[in-house]
Parts: C-alpha cells; structure tokens; sequence
C-alpha cells in the first residue's frame, strides 16, 4: 500500500484482534524462516481485510477504510497457523523477466510456491496469499502469489508468468 495520504489517517495498534493476530504471526514466521522480501495475504471473510508483512517494516492491516500498523516485532498473544511446508531461506534468484526464466537452488522455488499455496488454504475462502524474495536484480525482485484452486503466479519485475503444475 503506497498511496497513505489518500486513505486517511494510520492506526498505531497493538493488537488487531485474535484472528488477524494469528495472521500476522504466520506471516511473520514465513517471512522469517523463508527470507521473504514481505509476505501479505488478502483474506476472504465477512469483511475481507489486508495484512501485510515486510522486514523491518511496521505490520499493515487495511479492514475496510481503517489502516492500521503494529510494530514488526510486537509480541502478540495469537499463534500461528502451522505451515507445514518446510522453508528455509535461499540466494537470491537470477530471475529474467522478458522470459520468464528463473535460476536458483534446485526445488527452491516450488518451495516457495507451496508455501504461499498452503497460505491460501490455512486462510481459506478465496483468500489471495503472495510473497516477494530478491532476486540477483534488485530492482527485478520474484513474487510468488497464490489463490485457492488457480494456478501459482510469479511476478519478475512488473512480468506475470503461470507456474506449471507439478
């Protein structure tokens, strides 16, 4: 979120309530085991909402018109949501936006991928999950965004590619 003047006012918070805190302590624990950039998810419920996760950045939850930030390290009393896939953090990617070709450690981006696909599931609905990692090109950085039932997207720069089903 970059456009704060035309949204009104930041709420400094120390809790956004039992079930966005869950959310941020799993955003928070992929970010730091997997080396993420940020990791945000935008969730499917009653009145859906935004939590984003970056390092060392405040936490920022959008609910409705209402934008909030906790500070990134705030102890909250929520757990996290288990994320069973096993991450650990990676190089960067050599990653070529014009072709859509990405180099690194063998199986490090189809980790990556089911991690941010079993997001969506652990947040359920149509809940959208993405996560960012740098790339060998700093101003080229990979995200990985996922939705329940559609395929895995990944950005390099501004390009969209569909990752293949395995």
């Amino acid at each position: 979120m970059d456009d704060h003047a035309a949204q009104g006012p930041i709420d400094l918070v120390t809790t956004v309530g039992p079930a966005l805190d869950a959310v941020i302590e799993t955003l928070r624990d992929v970010l730091h085991r997997s080396g993420a950039l940020r990791v945000a998810a935008v969730l499917d419920t009653e009145e859906p909402a935004l939590v984003d996760v970056g390092r060392l950045t405040p936490v920022e939850v959008q609910v409705g018109e209402r934008l909030m930030h906790l500070p990134h390290a705030i102890e909250l009393e929520a757990e996290a949501f288990p994320v069973l896939t096993e991450l650990r953090q990676l190089p960067p990617f050599d990653a070529d936006p014009t072709t859509g070709e990405v180099v690194g450690t063998m199986g490090g981006l189809d980790m990556l991928a089911d991690a941010v696909r079993e997001l969506t599931e652990l947040f359920g609905g149509r809940s959208v999950a993405l996560a960012q990692y740098p790339t060998s090109t700093p101003e080229s950085p990979l995200t990985v965004t996922a939705r329940g039932g559609e395929p895995v997207l990944v950005m390099i720069g501004e390009e969209e590619f569909e990752l293949p089903e395995r």
